[in-house]
């Protein structure tokens, strides 16, 4: 996370209603490690049961402030809100039915994710994913720790590990057992092709974990050598010789269907037309590209084949 003096660090709970997270966030903000004096803005986007007690927090540095409704989640009231206590990092307990994005399509500049944890009770959380697959994903998407609270010895964690680890495979999980007890997960999920191979062969099915993951560890990926089946896509700002290859991905529903693609640098790339079903052969460079808006995975083409479409155009990650 970023580290640098001028952000203004944002602390970020995830869950939905009733999920523990006002329990944490109350005995976070009790611990003089995290709360030596600071002044805090605890920012309320949902309203449980459980409320705060600011009188057990070691100074009288937080304040309280409530968004109820998403309307008001915007630059101008955040600003207008940090302002008006003077604080220096804000606390965020965020509402389980918005969508990330909302938050984060608000945040002045300067603010920067510092930590994002997700909360889930345990005993609700598969109807959740279940009835409201897309906002579970929405949030298991962001988190770095998943902690399920009022963990069952009846539970089986595999069920909730196999959810977690379709949507993320960099979140910590963690399990919260009834009788007090903390087990951290610690299941195996090998990858199904193989990293230090020669020549990293990606099959069809297997695309969505190829891109997720190369996307959350580009560097393990630098100077290796990938094949892989993809469609072609173009954009008027590319260069002669740059063109895009990918798959369009399904994380949780039709709705959420988007066009996963990687930059490609081909000396012949001219030929391909848009939509167009290749087998690529390339070397991966980890570098700044402006389509990145950053570093990312730049393919250096060393062959590039026109091929039949995979059984099933859409990947996933099942």
């Amino acid at each position: 996370m970023p580290n640098n003096q001028q952000d203004f660090p944002v602390y970020l709970f995830l869950g939905f209603l009733e999920s523990g997270k006002t329990k944490f966030i109350q005995e976070t903000l009790e611990d003089k490690r995290f709360n030596n004096g600071e002044k805090t803005l605890l920012l309320l986007c949902e309203e449980g049961i459980e409320e705060y007690d600011p009188d057990k927090f070691p100074s009288k540095n937080v304040f309280i402030r409530t968004i109820e409704d998403k309307n008001e989640l915007t630059e101008a009231n955040l600003q207008r809100l940090v302002h008006e206590c003077g604080a220096s990092r804000a606390v965020v307990e965020y509402n389980g039915m918005w969508n990330v994005s909302d938050l984060f399509n608000a945040m002045p500049d300067g603010w920067a994710i510092y930590q994002v944890m997700m909360f889930a009770d345990a005993t609700t959380f598969l109807q959740y994913n279940s009835n409201m697959r897309s906002l579970v994903v929405d949030k298991l998407n962001m988190c770095e720790l998943v902690v399920f609270n009022r963990f069952e010895k009846s539970m089986d964690p595999i069920e909730f590990h196999k959810i977690v680890r379709g949507v993320s495979r960099r979140a910590e999980i963690a399990y919260e057992y009834t009788d007090g007890n903390v087990a951290y997960d610690d299941i195996e999920d090998p990858l199904p092709f193989d990293v230090e191979a020669d020549e990293i062969v990606i099959n069809d099915n297997d695309y969505a974990l190829f891109y997720r993951d190369i996307m959350e560890e580009p560097p393990k990926y630098d100077g290796k050598t990938v094949t892989f089946k993809g469609m072609t896509a173009r954009n008027a700002k590319f260069s002669g010789n740059t063109i895009a290859v990918g798959r369009n991905v399904m994380t949780c529903c039709i709705d959420d269907i988007q066009f996963c693609w990687f930059v490609a640098e081909a000396d012949n790339a001219a030929q391909f037309k848009e939509r167009s079903w290749v087998i690529v052969k390339a070397k991966i460079k980890v570098q700044k590209h402006k389509f990145y808006r950053g570093k990312g995975p730049v393919l250096q083409v060393i062959d590039i084949s026109e091929a039949a479409p995979p059984e099933r155009e859409v990947a996933t990650f099942y």
